[in-house]
């Protein structure tokens, strides 16, 4: 260990002892490594954080994302959470955000600082009580949740409904599996359908058979009449239309508005390479995290100014 790590933690055992030990802690903390964030009502159990300096291609203003994504499923192509967790911290990044993340459930340390957490992870609903504990009070604060594609699967979908506004209950076939799905747009007011065709198709699986929040309800974007496939056949979807894009605004009992965004595709993960898709994840983003909704779409990295060249004169 150096001699300055040593020091910061000298000092801040020394502030946990003497009061006036704090102020004599942030005047020895040298700028260069770190800044201590100040208190948020949004974390009263920390009423700071030791951080390290916003690295130089991020905006140290933009909101702060977590993504939730889980080990590999499927074949080739399919449910690839671990690549969306390594392109999309970088494709984040580039439109603005602060991008923390991992292949499990976010600590309530991580989440105490989070805007929104997107969930792209096979049958997220198993949590732990303590994970379960920590996703509900950072719900009960506000904190806004995406989720992606299988993600809303567990094994209870009243639960997960009550988090994002519908539940797929794992062990049914309530699946279509890989099928030509045509998305007709239901609300093209919302901004965040901005750009999306009143018709797309594009190739990926949906579901069915949902437990959906009923007080409030959700806000359906867009829906997808369930192709003839033999799993929709078994599972008794085929014709059914069914939302698969929607938006969902309500309140734990006791707590503060919050906001979830759910997109039921990304079987295939080429999906996430289609602009349209993309633009309107961004968008739903942002609307989930309370921030504009253009904000992610819209954003202009600053363009550092070259230095200019001086050269040296001769002796």
């Amino acid at each position: 260990m150096n001699r300055s790590r040593r020091n910061t933690l000298s000092l801040l055992a020394a502030a946990a002892l003497f009061p006036g030990a704090a102020l004599m802690f942030a005047q020895a903390v040298p700028a260069s490594e770190g800044h201590l964030l100040p208190y948020s009502a949004a974390s009263p159990d920390n009423c700071c954080m030791y951080q390290p300096p916003p690295a130089e291609a991020q905006n140290p203003n933009g909101m702060h994302i977590f993504i939730f994504a889980g080990l590999k499923s499927h074949g080739p192509g399919e449910h690839d959470y671990p690549q969306f967790l390594a392109d999309w911290s970088k494709f984040l990044t580039a439109h603005g955000a602060v991008v923390n993340g991992a292949l499990q459930a976010p600590s309530a340390e991580d989440l105490a600082y989070t805007d929104v957490v997107v969930i792209y992870k096979g049958d997220a609903g198993f949590m732990t009580p303590k994970e379960h504990a920590a996703f509900l009070a950072y719900v009960k604060r506000g904190g806004g949740l995406v989720s992606i594609h299988d993600s809303l699967c567990g094994p209870d979908p009243e639960d997960m409904a009550e988090f994002v506004g519908g539940g797929k209950k794992h062990g049914q076939v309530n699946y279509t599996l890989l099928a030509r799905l045509t998305y007709d747009a239901v609300d093209r007011s919302s901004p965040i359908m901005e750009g999306f065709p009143n018709r797309f198709s594009t190739d990926d699986e949906a579901f069915y058979r949902m437990t959906w929040a009923t007080d409030p309800k959700i806000h359906v974007l867009a829906t997808v009449k369930i192709p003839n496939t033999p799993s929709a056949r078994r599972g008794g979807g085929v014709g059914q239309v069914v939302p698969q894009i929607w938006t969902y605004e309500h309140a734990l009992d006791g707590g503060r508005p919050a906001r979830a965004f759910v997109w039921m595709q990304g079987h295939a993960y080429e999906n996430f390479s289609n602009p349209v898709i993309q633009n309107m994840l961004l968008r739903g983003i942002a609307w989930a995290a309370k921030r504009p909704v253009d904000e992610l779409v819209d954003y202009k990295p600053r363009v550092k100014p070259r230095s200019a060249f001086i050269p040296m004169r001769k002796r």
